[in-house]
């Protein structure tokens, strides 16, 4: 199953996540079939491509339930209901 989720970067005690798309069976730091952008968890702040997010939801991909929480920060409302 192909799904959105986070992929930690950053350094020490300053985490930043990538949101990626990869197999749900690939470990956290794995290869990524595609990036879709970034999350800083502690300024609040990111840049993520909702379009590209979309386009994977319409193929299919699961968010997580962190992955899908901040797509809806970002204004992701339409396609959520349908992914869940």
């Amino acid at each position: 199953m192909v799904r959105i989720r986070l992929s930690r970067a950053g350094r020490k005690k300053h985490p930043v996540y990538r949101m990626v798309v990869m197999d749900s069976r690939a470990p956290r730091e794995s290869k990524y079939i595609d990036y879709i952008g970034t999350y800083d968890p502690i300024l609040k702040t990111g840049n993520i491509n909702v379009e590209k997010a979309k386009e994977w939801l319409a193929k299919g991909a699961q968010p997580t339930e962190r992955a899908l929480k901040i797509l809806k920060q970002f204004g992701l409302e339409e396609q959520t209901s349908k992914a869940e």
